[in-house]
């Protein structure tokens, strides 16, 4: 067994690839054991190609099934071999956009008991035994219900994980990370997609883009540019949700972003942040 395990838990298949797909690129590369934990099969998510109109509307799990069809193909191009939904297929169903009438549906994420999903994902923080976690923070990154409670269940599987450890082990999670969105680079991102937005629609300004980090929060930088390729061929993989083209992407509001293969994170629980001349961790196992 590698002595170096990551293991990272997303919402909606996509979200992995958007945000982590460099960083899980670049360690599965290196011979890292990467494990990625998705919480539903996204089930409510907007379908852009017309050629793809016919997986909705969202009334059975034609679509849910299509998307790990799509998460597969990602995480061959990230190099991930180990990715496992929570609970196991349909356990958690995708809970809508906030405010959305699907957030009260029995079954969906939003509604699951966060003790009961906790432990599940414990079971697989035990099994995995990975020296670092990656979640998001408390907004789920734009506050989105089931990012919010991946973050929940997450936070408390970590703390659960250490109560049920065996004893005598010399095995802990020692970190957990939030990922992050630094300010500054969306201000920057923004100005350049407003002069140039290829295909797509120029972001009226960085909250377009996505909430931004303040620089000072952000604690980890990882630089995976060497895995760009492997980052934006998993994207084009999600075709139901994502639209690439060239070095840009757009989701369902046609908004142009960067696929930016330099990811950021903040630490939510953990041993102390290892920071180098530039301010910033540059290893997340270090």
């Amino acid at each position: 067994m590698t002595d170096r395990r990551l293991l990272l838990v997303h919402a909606h298949p996509d979200d992995e690839s958007i945000v982590t797909g460099a960083t899980m690129a670049k360690y599965a590369a290196e011979g890292a054991e990467v494990t990625l934990v998705t919480c539903t099969r996204g089930e409510e998510g907007e379908i852009i190609p017309p050629e793809l109109a016919h997986l909705g509307p969202h009334r059975d799990d034609t679509l849910g099934e299509y998307r790990i069809g799509e998460l597969d193909k990602a995480c061959l191009a990230l190099g991930v071999r180990d990715h496992r939904l929570l609970g196991g297929p349909g356990r958690y169903r995708d809970s809508g956009m906030m405010g959305a009438s699907t957030n009260d549906r029995p079954g969906c994420f939003w509604q699951a008991d966060t003790e009961e999903a906790a432990h599940q994902l414990a079971t697989v923080i035990r099994e995995v035994r990975p020296q670092v976690v990656v979640t998001y923070d408390s907004n789920g990154g734009y506050g989105h219900p089931d990012h919010i409670q991946a973050h929940r269940v997450t936070v408390r599987a970590f703390e659960k994980a250490h109560e049920r450890a065996l004893p005598g082990t010399p095995w802990q999670a020692r970190k957990l990370y939030a990922i992050a969105q630094p300010q500054s680079l969306l201000e920057e991102s923004a100005e350049r997609l407003q002069r140039n937005p290829g295909p797509f629609t120029a972001p009226r300004s960085p909250d377009d883009l996505s909430p931004g980090t303040p620089d000072g929060l952000v604690a980890a930088r990882i630089d995976a540019s060497a895995h760009w390729a492997a980052k934006a061929l998993a994207m084009r993989a999600h075709a139901t949700q994502i639209s690439v083209e060239g070095e840009l992407f757009a989701l369902s509001n046609g908004i142009a972003q960067e696929i930016r293969a330099v990811e950021h994170f903040t630490q939510i629980a953990g041993a102390a942040v290892r920071r180098g001349p530039d301010g910033f961790e540059t290893d997340l196992f270090a």
